[in-house]
């Protein structure tokens, strides 16, 4: 079977669940309390191997609690974590997320361990990303550590897959020539190319841009509507599978690791889409962001 190395971060999520956040000051009791797995990173690979794949995950946590919790997690579907960094004397990142009754939140972020996922590691697991098949990533890490994966990917040969969340400002240009899939949302499309999305023509045009720069396919998640493929060859939309919402979180993880497995697999890029569209409307449906990822199984139920 192909593998998939997937370099992103680990966190674990405290979230507390309140009718309003505390203002300065003040001291409020939460409602209720969870203490969750996450990180784009962990939860790409998680999906990747319980969605069918051959995962490897390149990533750092402390050696803590809250490292095993998340590694524990992953490794619980089955996929490599013999590589993953293990720090001394850092924390596993996390975040802490104040969710408020109208669905409102407020999350603050300590990276930890995840800065230690740098340019140095991404070099000393060089054999470990050209031994794999498929490469999907996030910019969760540091840029020039995402950069030098990304360019012993590009040298090997590998097809990438690069899903540019959280979005940022700042990305060089060089970075974008020759990935053969850049997936972002409507949201993160804008912020790239400081462009308007809110209609499908557009996205069209926002996506030209990044084409412009060397990307080989845009691939743009448009949450219930589905997914966009902008290439040179033109635009389809790609529609979504009906779903009744209660939490969209995963659900772009859950999206970028179906496709990758489709295409490990190899589906034609139509069938990986409808794939990762598929296994993206059942995690909507379920809280939580690795709990509600689902198995290839249930996947193929909703295809069927």
């Amino acid at each position: 079977m192909k593998k998939v190395v997937v370099f992103g971060g680990s966190n674990v999520d405290f979230v507390f669940n309140l009718d309003k956040a505390p203002e300065k000051g003040e001291t409020l009791n939460c409602n209720s309390f969870n203490k969750l797995p996450g990180g784009k990173g962990a939860n790409q690979a998680f999906a990747v191997q319980k969605l069918g794949g051959n995962c490897i995950f390149l990533s750092a946590v402390g050696r803590d609690e809250l490292g095993d919790i998340v590694l524990g997690s992953v490794k619980s579907t089955g996929v490599d974590v013999d590589n993953v960094l293990k720090v001394e004397n850092e924390s596993t990142g996390m975040a802490i997320i104040y969710v408020e009754s109208d669905g409102d939140n407020r999350i603050v972020v300590n990276p930890g361990a995840n800065l230690k996922a740098d340019k140095a590691y991404v070099d000393s697991k060089k054999n470990i990303i050209e031994s794999a098949d498929y490469v999907l990533t996030q910019f969760e890490l540091d840029m020039d550590a995402t950069a030098e994966l990304l360019e012993i990917a590009k040298k090997a040969g590998k097809t990438i897959v690069l899903n540019p969340a959280p979005a940022v400002t700042d990305v060089p240009d060089s970075l974008y020539a020759g990935i053969d899939y850049l997936t972002p949302n409507e949201t993160e499309l804008k912020k790239l190319t400081d462009l308007n999305t809110d209609t499908e023509e557009e996205i069209e045009e926002a996506a030209k841009v990044l084409l412009a720069k060397g990307v080989k396919n845009l691939l743009v998640t448009i949450g219930s509507k589905g997914a966009m493929l902008i290439n040179e060859n033109g635009t389809k939309v790609y529609p979504g599978f009906k779903a009744d919402p209660v939490d969209t979180t995963a659900a772009g993880d859950t999206f970028n690791a179906g496709f990758i497995v489709g295409l490990s697999e190899g589906m034609e890029v139509e069938e990986a889409i409808r794939f990762a569209n598929a296994a993206a409307s059942i995690t909507v449906t379920r809280k939580g962001a690795q709990p509600s990822i689902p198995s290839r199984e249930e996947v193929n139920v909703i295809l069927k």
